[in-house]
């Protein structure tokens, strides 16, 4: 007798078959995840690589128009105080930025009040806090 076709298979059959293929395409399935999340990190690696080289040439960007700033200075006083001229002004933005920075820690550090409020929601609770006892 010829094996039966897959239209000729009893139901008994396919629920056999079930665990199998049911094996098949969660396997199937993370090898796709597997070759998807390797294709994103790689392009993420290449990416990241490519801004850490932006900013190295940024940075000597930074310095070529710290430069010219001084040489543009000094046509109108003497090199020195042209260099000490773009110092101060850098020190000057220094500080700023610093000042900013030191807001928003301050400003982060603060308690959440989502927090605070589920605390004295359960210090009302337990019967505790400070709240008007009637």
């Amino acid at each position: 007798m010829p094996a039966p076709t897959n239209d000729e298979r009893s139901l008994f059959q396919l629920v056999g078959e079930l665990p199998d293929t049911v094996s098949t395409l969660i396997k199937a399935e993370i090898d796709q995840i597997k070759a998807e999340i390797s294709y994103k990190v790689k392009h993420f690696g290449i990416g990241a690589g490519l801004l850490a080289g932006a900013a190295v040439v940024g940075i000597f960007l930074l310095f070529t128009l710290i430069t010219a700033a001084i040489f543009a200075f000094a046509l109108i006083m003497p090199a020195w105080a042209a260099a000490l001229t773009v110092g101060g002004i850098l020190l000057l933005i220094i500080g700023v930025l610093v000042w900013i920075a030191i807001v928003n820690f301050k400003r982060g550090s603060e308690p959440l009040e989502s927090v605070e409020s589920l605390k004295a929601d359960l210090d009302a609770l337990k019967g505790t806090g400070d709240y008007d006892r009637r």
